[in-house]
């Protein structure tokens, strides 16, 4: 009877030592399967946030140029058209879009006469005679050639020299539409201007000149010339 109690005995406690032992053999290899599947979620999670950032990422845009580089362009047209440098000015104007002459304020992207940059370099030889648009207050039409339009309705007055100077902004405004921003919604502009040209005129002989800039490879380039003036 207690060599039978005493093997019981020495049974249950070799189980529980092998139990122990085995269960312990089990809670490491869980351990290591549930510390290799950790690592593995953590890999798969930060692998798909990779991927989403890569897919949702929005492709590398060219940086615009700034309003320093905008001004510096105005006054490098402002020079050619000084110099009636039509080769240089030629340079400065969107190579595809040309540059569109505006002689009144309001732009019109139907009836406004558009020259390309080779157009532009040729205005010193060019003779022809052009319609570009209808006198202020006679309905007449304009019938000049290109170099005597610049004359008349582009840098008809020293602009360099202008008393006062806005980016994006209209400073003076007739009685006529002033709508470069939604003619040109991915353009720039600086205006020139001159309260008047004469005192004795009293103001009524006003002008400005909008030069029209959008970005091209990097830089400015020239694509609208809009005249203002006191008009009827």
């Amino acid at each position: 009877m207690k060599r039978a109690i005493l093997f019981v005995v020495i049974a249950l406690m070799g189980g529980f030592a092998l139990g122990t032992l085995f269960g312990s053999g089990i809670s490491s290899a869980h351990l290591a399967a549930a510390k290799g599947s950790s690592v593995m979620s953590t890999y798969s999670i930060e692998a798909v946030d990779g991927a989403a950032s890569a897919a949702g990422a929005p492709a590398e845009t060219e940086a615009l140029p700034d309003t320093d580089c905008l001004l510096e362009q105005a006054g490098a047209v402002l020079e050619q058209l000084a110099e009636e440098d039509w080769q240089g000015l030629s340079r400065l104007i969107h190579p595809e879009k040309g540059v569109r002459l505006t002689p009144y304020s309001t732009v019109s992207t139907e009836r406004d006469r558009v020259l390309m940059p080779e157009q532009v370099a040729l205005l010193g030889e060019d003779e022809t005679v052009y319609t570009w648009g209808l006198e202020d207050g006679i309905g007449a039409p304009i019938r000049l050639t290109g170099a005597e339009y610049f004359a008349s309705y582009v840098y008809n007055a020293d602009y360099a020299a202008a008393p006062e100077q806005g980016v994006d902004e209209v400073l003076m405004q007739g009685n006529a539409l002033e709508n470069a921003g939604s003619a040109y919604p991915e353009g720039r502009f600086v205006e020139y201007h001159f309260p008047g040209l004469d005192e004795s005129m009293e103001g009524y002989d006003w002008c400005s000149l909008k030069l029209v800039f959008e970005p091209y490879q990097g830089a400015w380039s020239l694509v609208g010339l809009i005249h203002s003036e006191w008009t009827v």
